[in-house]
């Protein structure tokens, strides 16, 4: 087998939700060319569109937590019940809007997901969600009792305090990262499990297949990214990504609205599209 490549969805495959045909050309050129890809993304498995998914060799999903290979789940992290409720209480007390993400479904609280459809269709972030927007609220479940049910991570997009304050709070069991939409600004973010990132799970990956660490290669543009780019044999970033990942990276490539994916691959030997254009 040759190279495993672990793909971010949101600003690398895909832009404002959209998936460039080039990438899923350039995804199944590598597979054919005796590539694994994985998709490496901080949604849920429930906020992944089948036809996404299908795309992939795996999917690693909720920032690290949840592993699936050739439809065989090889890790599912979740929040215990305990850690759900104080979480949440403490999110409400600060007029939170968050989405509750799990495999199965994603879930908002009652009355919360027209606020959320009001922030992300709005005039001030709508434009940085795109038709993401879509994918995002359609799937959603109003639970009566949020904190019964089971959930891997939070993303927040809109806290009357700085997320990271919350975090603090909730330190040691749970950690926050900076939304990967900017708009946002400290009133976003996205809650896990502290020993839970994306590097996590490539690691699951890793063991599952018996990979030498030399041939993984990973590409994000966000901070759920930088544990899975510095871990990666090959780490690659995306223009315009976050500084920290930028300056650790072996290679930057264009943004997908620009078919940063191709280039990527190409750069790496994965494709050879000068031979096709031939």
């Amino acid at each position: 087998m040759g190279k495993t490549v672990f793909l971010d969805f949101d600003g690398t495959y895909a832009h404002n939700g959209v998936v460039p045909p080039a990438h899923v050309r350039a995804v199944r050129e590598a597979q054919r060319n005796g590539h694994r890809v994985l998709l490496c993304t901080g949604r849920p498995k429930a906020l992944v569109t089948p036809e996404d998914v299908e795309v992939f060799d795996g999917l690693v999903a909720a920032a690290g937590g949840y592993v699936e290979v050739e439809g065989e789940v090889l890790a599912d992290r979740r929040f215990s019940s305990e850690l759900a409720a104080r979480t949440i209480t403490l999110l409400d007390a600060n007029e939170a809007v968050y989405i509750l993400e799990g495999p199965d479904a994603a879930y908002v609280g009652p009355g919360m997901k027209q606020r959320l459809v009001a922030l992300l269709t709005g005039a001030e972030h709508g434009p940085s969600f795109g038709e993401a927007a879509d994918g995002i609220l359609d799937p959603l479940r109003v639970s009566d009792d949020p904190a019964s049910e089971s959930f891997a991570k939070i993303t927040c997009f809109d806290c009357a305090v700085p997320t990271s304050w919350i975090g603090a709070q909730l330190a040691p069991e749970v950690a926050v990262v900076p939304s990967s939409i900017g708009s946002l600004g400290e009133r976003g973010g996205e809650f896990f499990l502290s020993d839970v990132n994306k590097s996590v799970g490539i690691a699951v990956v890793e063991q599952h297949f018996g990979i030498d660490r030399d041939d993984i290669i990973a590409i994000g543009d966000s901070h759920n990214d930088l544990e899975m780019v510095a871990y990666a044999g090959t780490g690659v970033a995306i223009e315009g990504g976050v500084p920290e990942l930028l300056a650790g990276a072996d290679l930057i490539v264009p943004p997908p609205e620009r078919d940063g994916l191709v280039v990527a691959f190409e750069r790496l030997g994965l494709i050879d599209t000068s031979a096709r254009a031939a």
